[in-house]
């Protein structure tokens, strides 16, 4: 089945995926990732906020996240950020997607 969505991932979650090291867990947000080429406004939850207007989605076991923004009038689907979900942590995506989108980092391109 054809991806009705155009799936795009910004350099800062190509990165991130990049950083991965575990090939199931890779697998397992690739799966995700595609998955949202189909219906992407209907999966995951809406984020609040200073991420509101972005989405997330769970990927690998519960513990990743994948955050990503519907753009319905270029028919695109943007995947900014991805990482493990460690409320009060640093390294937790939320936090980190926040922090690049302050500082300007966390861009479309």
């Amino acid at each position: 089945m054809t991806p009705l969505w155009r799936i795009q991932l910004t350099q800062v979650a190509v990165e991130q995926f990049d950083a991965i090291t575990d090939r199931r867990t890779r697998d397992a947000i690739r799966r995700v990732i595609d998955r949202l080429g189909h219906e992407p406004d209907k999966q995951g939850k809406s984020l609040v906020g200073g991420l509101a207007g972005y989405r997330s989605i769970r990927a690998a076991g519960q513990r990743y996240r994948v955050v990503y923004r519907v753009e319905a009038s270029e028919v695109t689907v943007y995947v900014v950020a991805m990482g493990i979900r460690k409320e009060g942590s640093k390294i937790d995506v939320y936090t980190l997607a926040l922090k690049l989108f302050r500082l300007g980092l966390l861009k479309l391109r």
